[in-house]
């Protein structure tokens, strides 16, 4: 309430300048750690958790030791914990504390999921980035930025400084300072232009014409085969069996791959890393407690990922889908909620609207946005489009409903063990523990 208070009398320079001065002291507190890593980020508006993951997996089955920063989770070497900050990047006391715990654990690399928000608040300023990764760029957190490009010149601000950072020396070794850009996303030439010393890519299928734009060969994935239990494709003369199923892990895993080659882990070493990647907790995870039908979890909250999320769907044997969604409040993206309403009407047989993250909005004001979006575009309350404002309710009405061979998704917030709600309250929450509730209270068990 305070800060909100303060920027109506504040000027943003002056705001801009508080955050910068608060990164850097922040850095210069903890001695600069990042000068002593091997920094990784990670940015794009979806796939950023996963990439991390799996760049982290990829190193660590190289021999090394991590850390990370994401989303979902923190890891410095062998310690791992689940992320309750309702953060994607934290602040910079907390971000520069964790990099020297990753120093002090003798960690090489240090991944961050390094997000638009983040940037524009400075939390990237003192952090000397080596490896700059862009995931993919699609409207998102557009009312936060003033505007889609606004949001896009704050991603491009870790590339645009990245050159400018100066090189590292560790163990005898200068590290160069490189670009892995998704060769398919339209924005990404535009991050291409920025200066680095090696600049590489990935791609399903052709690379396109920016691959002479690359000074590395781009991870380019053919004859691609998605089954709903693993993924088969080829780069270069070599095949690989992802077992995350889905084009979206597929090309996480690709971006992977890309930065830890230019890293310097070898073919065979990568082969055998991504041949060992496990899905990541809350993306497209299953929740098996013996029932006759198919419960997934996963952190899908926007359009496109949500797309991505409904074509995975179609490898997924199933009867009917019934799917429990909502969307955030506190003015996230307000535009998305017709959006979602309107995709859940054209792919799900049965749409459970519920709460999600309302912050300081009325739930049930949000509810009633996607749900009247799934309701113009064809759905009918009380027969196939349901509103249920308490979300544990929401997924056992929707436990109840499901019959053998149906699918029952649950969208929003994967592996989140917390609501964010008025007040600044954050309650435990996660839709797995929800879903296993639901699923023992119909079949029975512990």
């Amino acid at each position: 309430m305070l800060k909100s208070v303060l920027r109506c009398f504040v000027p943003e320079s002056v705001i801009g300048a508080y955050h910068y001065c608060l990164a850097r002291a922040a850095a210069f507190l903890y001695g600069h750690p990042s000068e002593k890593l091997v920094v990784i980020g990670v940015t794009g508006t979806n796939g950023k958790s996963t990439t991390v993951q799996f760049i982290g997996r990829l190193l660590e089955h190289a021999g090394h030791r991590v850390g990370w920063t994401t989303t979902a989770s923190f890891k410095v070497a062998e310690r791992e914990w689940v992320n309750d900050k309702k953060m994607t990047m934290l602040g910079r006391f907390q971000t520069q504390k964790l990099l020297r715990e990753m120093v002090s654990a003798g960690c090489r690399y240090a991944v961050i999921e390094t997000s638009s928000q983040g940037i524009a608040q400075s939390r990237h300023i003192g952090i000397n980035y080596d490896v700059a990764v862009f995931t993919n760029l699609t409207p998102e957190h557009i009312e936060a930025h003033g505007g889609f490009e606004n949001y896009k010149a704050a991603k491009l601000k870790l590339f645009e400084g990245l050159g400018r950072l100066p090189r590292k020396t560790i163990n005898d070794t200068v590290i160069e300072k490189s670009i892995v850009v998704n060769l398919q996303d339209p924005h990404a030439e535009s991050f291409l232009a920025c200066g680095a010393d090696r600049y590489s890519g990935f791609a399903v299928g052709e690379a396109g014409t920016l691959a002479t734009r690359l000074n590395t060969t781009p991870m380019t994935a053919t004859d691609v085969n998605f089954t709903g239990s693993c993924t088969t494709f080829t780069v270069g003369e070599t095949t690989y069996h992802l077992k995350p199923a889905g084009r979206f892990y597929l090309e996480n895993a690709l971006a992977a791959m890309a930065t830890v080659k230019v890293l310097g882990v070898s073919p065979e070493v990568m082969r055998h890393g991504v041949e060992s990647l496990d899905s990541v907790p809350g993306r497209l995870e299953r929740i098996d407690e013996g029932q006759p039908f198919t419960v997934i979890v996963d952190y899908a909250y926007e359009p496109a990922a949500l797309t991505a999320v409904y074509d995975t769907l179609k490898l997924v044997q199933h009867k009917r889908l019934i799917h429990i969604l909502g969307s955030a409040g506190g003015g996230r993206d307000v535009a998305r909620r017709e959006i979602l309403g309107r995709l859940a009407a054209a792919h799900d047989d049965i749409v459970i609207v519920t709460n999600e993250d309302p912050y300081d909005e009325d739930p049930e004001s949000i509810i009633d946005e996607v749900a009247n979006a799934a309701r113009a575009a064809g759905k009918q309350e009380g027969v196939n489009l349901f509103k249920i404002l308490d979300r544990g309710k929401a997924i056992q009405f929707a436990v109840d409903l499901a019959v053998p061979h149906d699918l029952v998704l649950i969208t929003g917030k994967g592996s989140e063990p917390i609501m964010a709600v008025a007040g600044g309250k954050k309650i435990p929450w996660d839709d797995r523990v929800a879903a296993r509730k639901a699923l023992h209270a119909l079949y029975g068990g512990s």
